[in-house]
């Protein structure tokens, strides 16, 4: 018998774990190891932040699904990962041992690095169900007593998707209240230019967007590294294409939301040959750690390098379509190692995003996200909305259930003008 864990419970945790069960026979044990039994819908966050979504709505009890299914799960979460031993020390005490490790655990979110950012500090974010629930409460301040608003993305940010949804579902929001026009809005980023969104543009992305911008009276700065917040102030450096500082800017603000900067999570980070520099795992076309053959990786912890050289550091967005199809092929591959074969499936790792934007949005489609790419796409209008809440209860569905929804598979799916979620080819 194989004891395969999986380490995390996100959207790609949770569905490789029931993959897994499906692709390996129930002679083989599957464990999950989490941080809690809550499993929460993450890009449903910007519609928590603004009161849109209530919590309830997008979080599952894992306890019962992974019951149901066979797979056991260990909410304390792992303190430290000692993959030349082939075990994880939980937190509290105790350890697993394991024959086959999938490290999903997604990011660490890097507030500390800059001064007075984040939750606690005197920023809001939606990068955690906690913190979006934190930033309903003071988009309810900002209603009360509005004011200068700054969203954006911040130097080594590789998730810009989430910062534009945002800003324009803030906009809506704050229209809706009747006080938008006494709320100057300011997106700042560290992308090189708007619509780059860490992948160096995805068809028409930066004319999308920055008209977006304009017709939704959004002012922007670019190449902005974030030096500190203050109470009432973003101190931003824009920087030049030769490192230097052009010029400063110190942007007055009564709520700001701006996506950090990831790295990889404590219990998986500084071990050699196992992770890079900033703790993300790497990855062979396998999704196969090189050094450790039992180890995998999926998701937002996988090491990806960016496009290239850019004024302030960005990095490389991993979409819940690539992450499917990252689980997919890993699944196939553990599968084909207990049978005492090698892996031959790789994921395509296509980024296909919708960005809602409350009553619009755009999306995108990149086959492959690195170029030059078979398929370099985007488009906006009032049905990326329409698709985007197909996506959320397609995904709810699924990890509630761990089974496909074909009505919100197909909504999606003829809205984007695609004939399938994943792809996953195979060695020839």
């Amino acid at each position: 018998m194989a004891h395969i864990v999986v380490l995390g419970a996100g959207l790609g945790g949770t569905i490789m774990a029931y993959e897994l069960r499906d692709a390996v026979g129930k002679e083989h044990k599957v464990s999950v190891v989490s941080m809690g039994t809550r499993y929460s819908f993450v890009p449903s966050n910007p519609w928590v932040g603004v009161g849109w979504r209530e919590r309830e709505a997008v979080e599952v009890d894992l306890d019962k699904v992974m019951g149901k299914r066979g797979i056991a799960l260990h909410p304390q979460g792992a303190s430290k990962v000692h993959a030349a031993e082939k075990r994880i020390e939980l937190n509290g005490g105790g350890e697993i041992v394991y024959d086959y490790l999938v490290i999903a655990t997604g990011p660490e979110l890097a507030f500390d690095e800059i001064e007075g950012f984040g939750p606690g500090a005197n920023t809001s974010s939606v990068c955690h169900i906690d913190h979006a629930v934190d930033s309903k409460a003071a988009f309810d301040r900002l209603v009360e007593n509005p004011g200068p608003v700054v969203i954006g993305a911040v130097q080594g940010a590789s998730c810009f998707g989430p910062a534009y949804e945002f800003a324009f579902i803030l906009d809506k929001a704050l229209r809706d209240a009747r006080v938008r026009d006494r709320v100057p809005m300011t997106f700042v980023t560290s992308e090189p230019y708007i619509g780059h969104l860490g992948l160096d543009g995805v068809g028409d992305t930066k004319s999308l967007l920055e008209s977006e911008l304009r017709n939704h009276h959004i002012k922007w700065i670019c190449n902005a590294r974030v030096d500190k917040v203050t109470s009432d102030r973003v101190h931003v450096s824009e920087i030049a294409e030769d490192g230097s500082i052009a010029r400063t800017h110190e942007v007055p603000q009564v709520f700001t939301m701006m996506l950090p900067a990831f790295r990889g999570v404590a219990a998986v980070r500084g071990i050699e040959g196992l992770t890079n520099p900033r703790g993300f795992v790497l990855v062979d076309k396998h999704q196969r750690n090189p050094k450790f053959p039992e180890v995998f990786a999926v998701g937002v912890c996988v090491a990806i390098p960016p496009m290239g050289k850019t004024p302030v550091p960005v990095g490389v967005p991993k979409t819940g379509f690539m992450i499917e199809s990252m689980v997919t092929a890993t699944a196939h591959n553990i599968a084909r190692l207990v049978e005492g074969k090698e892996p031959d499936a790789e994921g395509t790792w296509n980024a296909v995003c919708l960005a809602d934007f409350g009553d619009s949005g755009i999306a995108f489609i990149a086959q492959p996200q690195i170029p030059p790419r078979n398929v370099n796409w985007s488009a906006s209008g009032k049905w990326v909305h329409a698709a985007k809440v197909g996506f959320e209860k397609y995904f709810l569905h699924k990890i509630r259930t761990g089974q496909s929804e074909p009505f919100y598979e197909r909504l999606a799916l003829k809205a984007l003008g695609i004939d399938k979620l994943k792809e996953v080819r195979f060695d020839q």
